[in-house]
């Protein structure tokens, strides 16, 4: 059975960014959810029971059609949300380092013309979604609870939830004024790490 990932920082420890009303909304509520919806249809399907999440996801033709819309939602939900946590940190911001900025630079020209790139790509997605930075440092984004790793694409390095849930208590429908405070909360660090990896 899934369960929640506990956050590697307070409710509040993002602080101006983004509020500890929305981090408990969107870890202890969406994120749970997520996790009872995907634990009640893999117990009712003996078959995916013991299998990973990035074998679920990976391998979704293969999952019963009886459930497979509740695997993508809700296991995209899951899967996608316990990278999100950890791709933020109350340390973050900043610039990355070593490797990976000498990449985005290579590719955009700047730090910050990847940034807007990258931005940029956030605000284009209609509806709820996602925006990815992939290992070979391009950019693309899903719609709902997808993910690269759907359609046979690696894992990302770093994804951006650009559901309302996300940010409505704080900044309401301006959504580029929720991306944009959240580059002061991204964990280079971390980011590095999977790039390397």
């Amino acid at each position: 059975m899934f369960s929640l990932p506990d956050l590697p920082y307070n409710y509040d420890a993002l602080g101006k960014y983004i509020s500890k009303d929305i981090m408990e909304l969107h870890h202890n509520k969406h994120h749970q959810t997520y996790i009872d919806n995907l634990n009640k249809a893999v117990s009712d399907t003996p078959e995916l029971q013991g299998k990973t999440i990035e074998e679920l996801l990976t391998n979704l033709d293969s999952v019963p059609e009886s459930v497979r819309t509740v695997v993508r939602n809700h296991g995209g939900g899951h899967y996608n949300h316990s990278h999100f946590w950890v791709w933020m940190s109350p340390d973050g911001g900043h610039e990355p380092s070593g490797r990976l900025a000498d990449g985005l630079k290579e590719k955009y020209g700047s730090y910050q013309g990847f940034v807007d790139t990258f931005s940029a790509q956030a605000l284009k997605v209609f509806g709820s979604g996602w925006a990815w930075l992939l290992p070979d440092l391009s950019i693309t984004s899903s719609p709902n609870q997808d993910s690269p790793l759907m359609t046979g694409g690696p894992a990302p390095i770093l994804g951006l939830d650009v559901w309302e849930h996300a940010y409505y208590l704080d900044y309401k429908s301006n959504r580029g004024d929720y991306v944009k405070a959240w580059w002061n909360v991204v964990n280079w660090p971390e980011v590095e790490k999977r790039f390397s990896e």
